[in-house]
């Protein structure tokens, strides 16, 4: 009885077939539309900002500022108090890996300013973490350069990116959730994050008391993937009141649409530190100290 030869010796005379067919053994996937967004729209608000904020020499002293916060967050119904730290620190990125560089006599380097989130929310059930790094350009702090986003608990992990590709923003994530697993988006490219207010808004020509529409993307620091929501947003400047902060303060209020208001506070001398911050969903911040320090091991 014969044998079969090996499949190994029999690949090539399939392949010949398939190729001698007209097919081929794989067929490439059609690239996915981009749908180019202007950022028009955020180009028009660019005045009301100092694009040069960043570029004070403060940020030259190869320290972090490590601003702590006593803070406040509705977590399954219930206001849950926990200690908020936002770091704000300069670093130089590299262009081949868009990642803080280890080599510093490289080529591609540029500054970028980074911008970490941190909380642990303790809960009846199980304690939340969350984790946001968001990066601006240098001397760019209004337009977004990178994000990402992840959130742990006892149910599962959440990741989210946001990466902007020169047409679009694209976000990647990856969640627990039913329908939020692995995926990615295509984001408008004329917003400004809520989660980068904080840092964003800083940079505000305060003493001219701007006033002014943006598109605002919704909150990322959570544990779902949901589909982006975009508020057409009003924003307004003014002096606080004295009862209203701990040192002379300006008060930006952000209206994101009806019944639902945001407003910051931070303080008229530089860096303008946020002082407060009171969201329409019941985040509360109130600083509690900040240093300037390597946080990082030697």
């Amino acid at each position: 009885m014969m044998s079969c030869p090996p499949l190994r010796r029999l690949m090539p005379l399939l392949l010949t077939g398939l190729l001698l067919s007209g097919c081929t053994p794989t067929e490439d996937k059609p690239a996915k539309a981009r749908t180019p967004v202007s950022a028009q729209a955020l180009q028009a608000v660019m005045p009301a900002f100092d694009q040069q904020w960043a570029m004070h020499k403060l940020w030259e002293d190869g320290l972090a500022e490590v601003a702590t916060y006593d803070a406040e967050r509705v977590v399954y119904k219930k206001k849950r108090l926990f200690e908020y730290t936002q770091i704000t620190v300069k670093e130089e990125f590299n262009q081949q890996f868009n990642v803080k560089t280890d080599d510093y006599k490289r080529d591609d380097l540029f500054p970028v300013m980074k911008i970490n989130q941190f909380c642990n929310i303790q809960t009846d059930q199980y304690p939340y973490h969350y984790l946001t790094s968001l990066f601006f350009r240098r001397d760019q702090p209004v337009s977004l350069f990178k994000m990402s986003s992840s959130s742990q608990e006892w149910c599962g992990n959440t990741f989210k990116s946001i990466i902007d590709d020169g047409v679009n923003f694209e976000m990647w994530f990856h969640s627990y959730w039913d329908g939020q697993g692995d995926n990615n988006r295509d984001l408008r490219r004329d917003i400004i994050l809520e989660d980068a207010l904080p840092y964003t808004l800083r940079a505000l020509r305060f003493d001219q008391k701007p006033s002014f529409n943006l598109t605002v993307l919704d909150l990322q620091q959570t544990n779902k993937a949901t589909p982006p929501v975009y508020y057409q947003a009003r924003l307004t400047t003014a002096e606080a009141p004295a009862a209203d902060a701990a040192e002379p303060a300006w008060r930006v209020a952000l209206a994101l649409a009806p019944g639902k208001e945001s407003v910051y506070w931070f303080a008229k001398k530089y860096p303008n530190i946020l002082l407060r911050q009171a969201t329409w969903d019941g985040r509360m911040l109130r600083l509690k100290s900040v240093r300037r320090y390597a946080y990082w091991p030697k």
